[in-house]
């Protein structure tokens, strides 16, 4: 049986490579640009080379330790987003609400934002003559 592969990512080529994986070998090198290549894990699709906005929101991602690791009950890794304005979003979320960022990024949906007393609440008190 052949040795389950999983996937490496180049940032600055914006390619993807399905490889052995060896933790004895951490160092992998890109055959196109020599740089070091980040291990995403086995439940990676890449984004087509030409999309830099999705290879914006994944560089976003995998620099905030996120990785496509496959649940073993799920059969998939999660949910991932995939558009920078969903990664705007969660940063946002993640700012406010003071859950750790890597953690707010794979949340399939946030909660609704609390809103604080409306204008009504609030009484202005005048000054009597």
């Amino acid at each position: 049986m052949p040795e389950p592969k999983t996937s490496y990512v180049c940032l600055p080529c914006r390619a993807s490579y399905k490889q052995p994986y060896d933790p004895e070998r951490a160092d992998r090198v890109c055959p196109r640009c020599t740089g070091a290549l980040i291990h995403v894990g086995s439940a990676f699709a890449a984004p087509r080379r030409r999309d830099t906005a999705a290879w914006r929101a994944l560089s976003v991602l995998l620099n905030a330790g996120v990785r496509f690791h496959r649940s073993w009950c799920s059969g998939g890794p999660g949910y991932r987003p995939r558009t920078l304005s969903e990664v705007k979003e969660r940063m946002v979320y993640a700012e406010r609400s003071g859950e750790p960022f890597a953690r707010a990024l794979v949340r399939a949906e946030l909660p609704p934002p609390r809103r604080g007393p409306g204008p009504s609440a609030l009484t202005i008190q005048r000054p009597s003559r």
